[in-house]
């Protein structure tokens, strides 16, 4: 199988796969039957929810999507660091009346049996995020007919997801909302990130396999720089998180286009991995002290998290968002598919301008002016 627009899909238009229930079989379903590409996100979901969620797609729409797993952790994870991060965040627990969660609440995300439901009941795509499945996987899973696609934010990875036997490689930028895809994370005071435009034409250089581009993408414009900087297609997240298809939470979308929230970072705070959300409250005081410790600290934060949200707080929830979160647009997904596809064609006809991108979004790939994830 063949990516955008010859083969799975329409146009060269990738819905992001975003855990934590933005990614709803609803959306997913609406932008592959608008002729993108759809995603479910498996993080955070049993097995059986995953299997729940890839027959509602197939009940919703005839056409190919995917389904998006994280492959499991190391524990390589400073347990004194992770058990002063928790006192740190007592007080936390006291403002919201919750107690802190379990960081020892497991590592593998249910990784094997996920790939057992996927082997019994294969869809068209299936992508990896936090390191790159072992090659008899990959194989498996192409033997079932599935396209295997692994995230990676360097060369490097670049080079040993090609190795492994992906068929296609997701590269992202540092602009992208969420957490970044590394397949290891150093520890270090500011978790280290290549921008898009700076990362694409070294991996488009470096594998022969077809690349999808992520980070910062929030219009048409956008996409036709990707694609002129070699990608086969682009993949956009925050641009579809205002979508009311999206399970993201209300105050999470009216987020995007506060001017309370006006800068995003990438943080540990909430995970204990890089990860770029809204400035606020939790993330401006915690993050200078949170962990290298994935998913320790993602465990330590669930519950503070949802009981900020519950509360009605968005100063204590992970408020995940793309540089260009400035650029969203509340439209249906196949409305906002049909868009991002008529500004494509638009700026691939357009005569080449001097002008820079939009006040708010990042830089793009050379060739155009725009920019989430």
């Amino acid at each position: 199988m063949s990516l955008a627009p010859t083969g799975l899909f329409r146009y060269p238009i990738v819905q992001a796969p975003m855990a934590g229930g933005a990614s709803r079989p609803e959306l997913a379903a609406a932008v592959s039957e608008a002729g993108g590409l759809g995603f479910l996100a498996a993080g955070y979901k049993t097995a059986e929810a995953v299997r729940r969620e890839i027959d509602e797609v197939r009940r919703l729409t005839s056409r190919p999507f995917g389904v998006n797993l994280f492959m499991p952790q190391p524990a390589t994870a400073d347990r004194a660091a992770v058990g002063a991060y928790r006192d740190r965040l007592a007080g936390e627990a006291a403002r919201y009346g919750t107690p802190l969660g379990d960081p020892d609440g497991g590592r593998d995300d249910g990784y094997e049996a996920k790939m057992a439901v996927l082997a019994e009941n294969p869809v068209p795509v299936v992508s990896v995020t936090f390191g790159c499945p072992a090659p008899e996987a990959l194989a498996a899973l192409a033997s079932a007919g599935t396209v295997t696609v692994v995230t990676v934010t360097s060369v490097e990875e670049a080079r040993a997801a090609e190795e492994a036997g992906a068929a296609v490689l997701c590269v992202q930028g540092a602009e992208a909302g969420g957490h970044q895809g590394t397949h290891r994370d150093a520890p270090g005071p500011r978790p280290p990130a290549t921008p898009l435009a700076a990362l694409l034409p070294p991996v488009r250089d470096s594998v022969r396999l077809p690349l999808i581009a992520a980070g910062g993408l929030m219009r048409g414009g956008d996409v036709a720089a990707v694609l002129a900087a070699g990608a086969s297609a682009a993949q956009l997240g925050t641009a579809f998180l205002a979508c009311p298809e999206s399970g993201a939470h209300p105050l999470h979308k009216q987020a995007l286009t506060d001017p309370r929230f006006a800068r995003t970072e990438l943080t540990r705070a909430f995970s204990g991995r890089p990860a770029r959300g809204l400035v606020n409250r939790f993330l401006h005081e915690y993050g200078p002290h949170a962990p290298a410790a994935y998913p320790d600290v993602h465990h330590l934060t669930s519950g503070l998290r949802r009981a900020a949200a519950a509360a009605g707080d968005p100063e204590g929830m992970a408020l995940w968002a793309g540089q260009g979160h400035r650029l969203a647009r509340p439209l249906p997904a196949a409305e906002l598919v049909r868009t991002l596809a008529a500004e494509l064609d638009a700026a691939r006809t357009a005569p080449s301008s001097a002008a820079g991108p939009p006040e708010g979004a990042p830089a793009a790939a050379p060739g155009a002016a725009g920019g989430a994830r």
